[in-house]
């Protein structure tokens, strides 16, 4: 038995009638991608979710910080509603 670091010189025997191009995964690995590939969508739904969560809150916390800054200056208590940017 040749020994040393390299390939090794013995060709593998494969069965007689065996065709290395029609070797596939299989239903098995079909089920395997889409499973990944559906957990994939859910964590992507559910990261936006998160990081629309997360931007709204600081949203509301700056038009909160902006009342009680015109609370404290003695400016009317309501905030003058916000106009639709123009496109």
């Amino acid at each position: 038995m040749p020994t040393g670091i390299g390939p090794n010189p013995v060709e593998p025997t494969t069965p007689p009638g065996f065709d290395p191009n029609t070797v596939t995964p299989g239903v098995e690995g079909f089920i395997a991608i889409a499973l990944v590939a559906i957990a994939a969508i859910f964590l992507l739904i559910d990261m936006t979710r998160r990081i629309r969560r997360v931007r709204y809150r600081g949203e509301v916390r700056e038009r909160l910080e902006a009342e009680q800054e015109m609370i404290a200056e003695g400016g009317p208590v309501e905030p003058e509603p916000e106009q639709p940017a123009e496109r």
